[in-house]
């Protein structure tokens, strides 16, 4: 069970199996960033400034001339489709400055949210039950394995064991050290 995904409503629950049909990816409109931007925004804040740069880089393309040339094209119609972007994420727009270019968006207090609801058969209603969880076996070695890696530590022990101990400090030469160097002429 996962909260609500479009809202983020901790008390509406859903299984994932029906969040991954409201999540799934759709066919998305030229302002369908702005429309994300404006409800991420929600949360926060009543009112948004955006200057029209800004929304250029939300929605990653220029917004026509005809929006930095007149008031109407900002106009809260629904027909609009880049109108319904701000209205669909429950903003109007209160303010235009093309002058300075700059928009202000005021959040609607009266926004009917979406529901969905789960396709039911005819019949009996089951309940949700939660996906079974397998938990995974761990990875023992097998008798074989051990008894070999024993077998060669052993074998690496009693190496060590029958090398001849030295008493001092003194080492033996290695064997490159014996073949270029005779011991009169031992550099310091």
């Amino acid at each position: 069970m996962v909260s609500d995904v479009t809202t983020s409503d901790f008390k509406r629950m859903f299984c994932l199996h029906c969040a991954r049909k409201i999540v799934s990816p759709q066919p998305f409109s030229k302002y369908g960033a702005l429309t994300r931007h404006l409800k991420f925004r929600s949360a926060f804040t009543n009112t948004v400034k955006l200057s029209f740069a800004e929304i250029d880089g939300i929605i990653s393309d220029n917004l026509p001339m005809s929006a930095y040339k007149t008031e109407s094209w900002w106009s809260n119609m629904p027909t609009n489709a880049h109108a319904k972007a701000w209205l669909d994420a429950g903003w109007n727009v209160h303010e235009i400055n093309l002058k300075e270019g700059y928009v202000v968006f005021k959040k609607i207090n009266n926004l009917k949210t979406k529901r969905y609801r789960r396709k039911v058969s005819r019949g009996e209603i089951k309940p949700f039950t939660p996906v079974r969880v397998r938990i995974p076996k761990s990875n023992k070695p097998s008798k074989t394995r051990v008894s070999k890696l024993y077998a060669r530590l052993k074998n690496l022990e009693r190496q060590r064991a029958s090398l001849p101990t030295y008493p001092g400090s003194f080492k033996p030469k290695p064997k490159h050290e014996k073949i270029l160097f005779k011991p009169e002429k031992k550099p310091q």
